[in-house]
């Protein structure tokens, strides 16, 4: 379930995979690997959580099918 903080919605890992259909390796890889900036925010238990925009971005990203020689351009156009 979201988390409403301030009035705005934020989800948590999990809910992000399965809104996207990836697994959370795939995301923390991402993550790690700089095609995107890990999550701002925490809640109390330190987990991760994701804006709308945030998750719109890993929606894209994770439906690109690209070519071996776009693969590189990817970091650079969704990590702004």
């Amino acid at each position: 379930m979201p988390a409403i903080i301030n009035g705005c919605t934020y989800y948590r890992t999990a809910e992000v995979c399965r809104m996207v259909r990836i697994s959370k390796a795939t995301l923390f890889r991402w993550c790690r690997d700089g095609i995107f900036e890990d999550a701002k925010f925490r809640d109390r238990r330190g987990w991760r959580l994701f804006t709308e925009e945030e998750v719109q971005k890993f929606g894209r990203v994770a439906n690109l099918v690209l070519e071996s020689d776009e693969v590189n351009t990817v970091k650079t156009s969704f990590n702004q």
